[in-house]
């Protein structure tokens, strides 16, 4: 169930309830794409650092460890220990990013593993079945994300049949949760919208999707090659047409400024790896914009990464001794990165809910974006 908290112009801080707890959004979703957060976080770690819901993704859980292995260890909740909801993404993604592994059909997509070239097919129904076996919360449907500058042609044919084949999973979905062994009869099924950066095609396709009555609707194929001029101008364009008593999720996005940009625009759900990634590379989240822990200039900083922040990092260490473990290439360097980076994020989104709440979100939204960008 989704009710909207509070409005402020078209930022929403609503709650949205599951089988796994309820998600207050606007929320950042931390990505754990094999059932784990790169760089040593543990779901303990996570529960420490405000993380609401996690996100794992179907074709890499499917290729390793195999979903029929998680399914036999009770599904993904137990098999990681983490009690809260999970949204599992569903493999369409890898379509675009394993372009040269891939064939494309009606029936579904044929593919080499990236980790052993073995031949896989997945079609919406085996991605409904891959994300009923793993019984996270929220499973997504199977779709093509087409590159965003695509010829409109094909555009226009990727997005029919992914309309297709979002019909084909929600039958699927439906006959996987009557079903006596499954392990989450209440999987959610989100959709996702596509068609590149063609305001029109994304529009109707958007209509379209409404019509199918789902459980959420997720903005998809953005970030993926277009400016973030065309990014914004499509999700303006695209939200008033998805359902206001729905949650919306912009996949794989992104910054701090894209965030606060397109929760202005309407958005709740947000995933992307910058935070863990760039953490892993010594690139933190800070109030005052990003650093970059390898400059010599911290080799002899002893305050924190920020000071003010309530992350396990920054409570304890200085920016010379993580510089120092990063130098040193030990683990815990890399972890604690990540852990300031998800905190980071994780602290916005109260922010943001707290601002839209008090009814001041474009004050606050001016604010953190002048400050980011002072650098000082």
């Amino acid at each position: 169930m989704y009710r909207i908290v509070k409005k402020d112009g078209n930022a929403k801080h609503a709650e949205f309830t599951t089988v796994h707890g309820t998600v207050q959004t606007p929320v950042f979703m931390n990505v754990g794409t094999a059932a784990a957060i790169k760089g040593a976080v543990a779901t303990s770690d996570l529960e420490q650092i405000g993380t609401q819901i996690e996100l794992s993704n179907t074709y890499h859980l499917h290729v390793r460890p195999g979903d029929q292995i998680v399914k036999k260890l009770g599904g993904l909740h137990k098999f990681m220990s983490w009690d809260k909801p999970i949204l599992t993404d569903s493999g369409g993604f890898q379509v675009f990013s394993l372009s040269s592994l891939r064939k494309i059909k009606e029936e579904g997509v044929y593919f080499n593993s990236h980790v052993d070239g073995r031949k896989i097919f997945m079609g919406p129904e085996e991605s409904m079945q891959i994300q009923s076996n793993l019984a996270s919360t929220i499973a997504m449907a199977f779709d093509e994300c087409a590159p965003a500058l695509a010829d409109r042609g094909y555009v226009e044919r990727s997005v029919a049949r992914t309309t297709r084949w979002l019909a084909r999973c929600k039958a699927e979905m439906k006959r996987l949760n009557a079903l006596p062994d499954t392990i989450n009869p209440d999987q959610l099924l989100f959709g996702i919208n596509q068609g590149a950066v063609y305001e029109d095609i994304r529009i109707e396709h958007a209509k379209q999707i409404t019509e199918m009555e789902l459980d959420g609707y997720a903005i998809g194929g953005l970030a993926v090659g277009e400016t973030h001029e065309q990014m914004y101008q499509i999700i303006e364009a695209v939200v008033p047409h998805l359902p206001e008593d729905k949650p919306t999720y912009l996949m794989g996005v992104g910054t701090p400024a894209n965030i606060l940009e397109a929760v202005d625009r309407g958005v709740d759900f947000f995933d992307c790896v910058y935070p863990s990634r760039n953490g892993r590379h010594g690139h933190l989240y800070t109030n005052y914009g990003k650093i970059n822990l390898f400059n010599a200039k911290y080799e002899l900083d002893e305050r924190p990464i920020e000071i003010g922040c309530q992350c396990p990092a920054c409570r304890r260490y200085s920016r010379a001794y993580i510089r120092h473990l990063l130098k040193a290439k030990e683990m815990l360097g890399m972890r604690l990165c990540v852990l300031h980076n998800l905190y980071f994020y994780n602290t916005m989104m109260v922010e943001i809910r707290d601002a839209i709440d008090a009814g001041r979100y474009q004050a606050y939204k001016k604010e953190k974006l002048e400050k980011m960008r002072s650098g000082s």
